[in-house]
């Protein structure tokens, strides 16, 4: 739980930077502060998370992209938000070397990722998922569909997932708001383009000790790879 306020709070820092702390006027912001609330984050973190922004002896978060080779030719993107990037790269690099891995240069597999927006908003009365699809295609959308998680309690949450080209991101959180669906969250993928490898539960261990390192990072807030998922 830590790890996602930390992450969210960098993201609203960024958000507050990009398009100022008033939500009415920062889609991204509103986006963030909704998957605030659904994620229970503390009322001071946020706070926190948009002084950085406004107050200049705070430290300048950037966005940033790695990219490079894990072993066995797994394709490797970990986006970060840092306020040193020489630590941050020279970390990201030491965890590609200690695993076998390469550190890649800017395009070296960004080409094999689908930049997407992702939107979750709660279903908490029916929804015609298809009718909304067919909507939401004039908004930018390419794929809805239902998604039902179980907690530990075999309690259900049944969200729908809407992902749309990174372009399509205001259209398609304006229908949304506009409409009156609650949303859960709205922020951006990678999805891969190119088929997923497989390897042996050896190979796997190793690529998941690179996985770890790199999301263990406090700078790193997502990492996306062409791995396939173990069967």
């Amino acid at each position: 739980m830590a790890r996602v306020f930390t992450k969210l709070g960098k993201e609203i820092t960024i958000a507050v930077k990009m398009g100022g702390p008033d939500v009415t006027g920062n889609p991204r912001l509103r986006a963030l502060m909704a998957e605030a609330r659904s994620e229970q984050m503390p009322k001071e973190n946020i706070e926190r998370a948009i002084k950085k922004a406004t107050d200049k002896t705070l430290g300048d978060f950037k966005e940033l992209v790695y990219e490079g080779y894990g072993p066995y030719g797994i394709a490797y993107l970990v986006e970060a938000a840092t306020d040193n990037n020489t630590r941050t790269v020279a970390n990201v690099r030491s965890y590609f070397t200690k695993c076998g891995g390469s550190l890649g240069t800017s395009g070296s597999v960004s080409f094999m990722f689908d930049h997407k927006c992702v939107f979750r908003i709660k279903e908490d009365k029916p929804i015609d998922v298809d009718e909304l699809e067919l909507e939401l295609i004039d908004y930018g959308a390419d794929e809805v569909f239902e998604q039902i998680e179980v907690d530990d309690d075999d309690n259900e949450t049944k969200t729908i997932c809407i992902y749309g080209s990174y372009e399509s991101y205001g259209a398609i959180q304006k229908y949304i708001e506009e409409n009156g669906y609650e949303l859960v969250s709205g922020g951006f993928e990678r999805i891969p383009n190119v088929d997923l490898k497989s390897v042996t539960p050896e190979q796997r261990a190793t690529l998941d000790k690179l996985t770890d390192l790199l999301e263990e990072d406090e700078d790193v807030t997502n990492v996306y790879t062409t791995l396939a998922p173990a069967e």
